[in-house]
């Protein structure tokens, strides 16, 4: 981790918080990630709020890797959990914490350098002069489907891997199976039920 009292002023990217967690972190894509993300012009396309979790699991992992802790895939994403989550008890997270000082995380400076979803929409349109464009309805259907899709499929694997493990544990008395996720949409006025990838590409029901 950079020493902020050594940096120029004129090195950082801007004056706003962002700015300055990027210098103190090395994050030196920051700012190019952060608007690819926003804009839709990376793989997937991020809101504020998932951008601020982002970058505060970078901000995290720079931490760790400062303090010389190796960490697998997916443990950035679970310790952050386990800091921030409202579903995390209050005495998980501090062992989390008292764990992370331990290890020589400065956890409360670190903390204190996360930001909220407000920060990044200001560094964004304010330092970054980044704007969206309003999508067609052809882009909000297709991203829309890809993220049903992926929300399908998440919900999948998590019952997959639940049955799995009541399985292992003699809970569950079960042969080979298959899990399939299906979400279907009524129409109050026709009643007529469509899956939502068919209502998706049909764009209306048939009371329309």
């Amino acid at each position: 981790m950079a020493n902020q009292d050594h940096e120029p002023e004129s090195d950082r990217s801007c004056g706003c918080k962002i700015g300055r967690v990027a210098d103190r972190y090395e994050l030196s894509t920051l700012d190019d990630d952060l608007a690819a993300y926003w804009t839709g012009e990376a793989a997937e396309q991020y809101s504020t709020r998932e951008l601020a979790t982002y970058l505060n699991q970078r901000i995290l992992e720079a931490a760790l890797e400062e303090a010389a802790i190796t960490v697998k895939e997916g443990e950035v994403e679970n310790t952050y959990r386990l800091l921030t989550d409202d579903d995390v008890s209050s005495g998980t997270q501090v062992q989390t914490r008292t764990e992370l000082e331990r290890d020589g995380v400065p956890i409360e400076e670190v903390e204190s350098d996360f930001v909220s979803h407000q920060t990044v929409y200001n560094h964004l349109t304010d330092c970054l002069d980044v704007s969206l464009e309003t999508p067609s309805d052809e882009e909000r259907l297709e991203r829309s489907t890809e993220k049903l899709g992926a929300l399908q499929n998440r919900t999948a694997a998590v019952t997959a891997d639940t049955v799995a493990q009541l399985k292992r544990n003699g809970i569950l008395d079960i042969g080979e199976y298959n899990v399939t996720v299906s979400i279907t949409v009524t129409c109050e006025e026709c009643f007529q039920e469509y899956t939502i990838r068919d209502l998706l590409d049909e764009r209306a029901c048939d009371c329309i």
